[in-house]
């Protein structure tokens, strides 16, 4: 029977035992999240002296692991050229980071993944230089953040450019074993002010998807067509007449990639209910298609 006692102590067999949980912040560096030492007494006044001992100096170790961990106090009203450099131990730059992230995370990927990648690192390289990979600081990281901003990139934008440099350093650390966090993982970013952008009065839809569908033409069955379906203008334009069921009891277009037009994500491959407006322009989109792999826009 285990009775457990005061001062992280618990009894078992009438042998005392220290136990006590690993806090998160330190718990990387341990193989499991409870310590438990055999005291090898039964007296309790013995095992509360030796239980007051061992938290102390676990008390003093768990100091010593959050300060090392630390940035310099301050570092960000240093002088840029003052700065201390941060002590590397990885030889993996970030630019190397980026290129195993695309060679990693390429499969089913368009042009727009890798650009993005490029671009949004490229950003940080130009501001902060191309370092190792733990060779940032999060100074370093609101530094960046500071330098978008002046940049007169919105909130937003900012946002994703965060949001794919984590992702690429992420990576890096777990690929490597490296034993450091991510110095742009809790980067303060400040919400964005602007007004938000007011929704289409639905009678101005309506109005709208009745004039092109008056009309008829390519481009204006386009916007019907995209009006009551969500979906993206280059899902749209790659669209060929397997692709748009309109025999089923339930019309509907199985949206996949093709061979002239990938799709931007593999969540992106979905079969799409034709309704409204959507379903009226497809109908006489079907009617003017003349060859049975025609692309419906061009």
């Amino acid at each position: 029977m285990v009775d457990k006692v005061a001062h992280y102590l618990m009894n078992k067999g009438g042998v005392f035992y220290f136990t006590r949980h690993v806090p998160a912040d330190v718990r990387h560096h341990y193989a499991k999240g409870r310590i438990v030492i055999c005291l090898k007494t039964r007296s309790k006044n013995s095992a509360l002296r030796a239980s007051a001992s061992l938290a102390g100096k676990l008390d003093d170790f768990w100091l010593q692991l959050r300060l090392s961990s630390m940035d310099v106090p301050a570092a960000n009203l240093l002088i840029r050229d003052a700065q201390p450099k941060v002590q590397s131990l990885c030889s993996v730059s970030l630019t190397e980071a980026r290129d195993m992230y695309c060679r990693l995370k390429s499969n089913g990927r368009g042009k727009l993944f890798f650009a993005v990648a490029d671009r949004n690192v490229g950003y940080v390289v130009q501001c902060l230089g191309d370092r190792p990979v733990d060779g940032y600081s999060s100074a370093d990281a609101g530094s960046f953040r500071d330098w978008l901003v002046d940049k007169g990139l919105s909130t937003s934008s900012v946002k994703r450019i965060f949001a794919t440099v984590r992702a690429v350093i992420n990576l890096a650390i777990r690929e490597h074993g490296l034993n450091t966090s991510n110095p742009f993982a809790n980067t303060f970013l400040p919400q964005d002010e602007r007004p938000k952008r007011q929704a289409i009065a639905l009678a101005d839809v309506r109005r709208i998807q009745a004039d092109c569908l008056r009309v008829g033409d390519e481009r204006r069955l386009l916007v019907a067509l995209l009006s009551d379906t969500g979906m993206r203008l280059s899902e749209a334009l790659g669209l060929v007449q397997d692709d748009v069921h309109l025999d089923h009891e339930y019309p509907y277009i199985d949206l996949k990639p093709h061979k002239w037009r990938s799709l931007k994500t593999t969540g992106s491959k979905r079969h799409i209910p034709l309704v409204g407006a959507a379903l009226k322009a497809a109908k006489i989109i079907h009617k003017q298609c003349t060859t049975h792999v025609q692309i419906l826009y061009s």
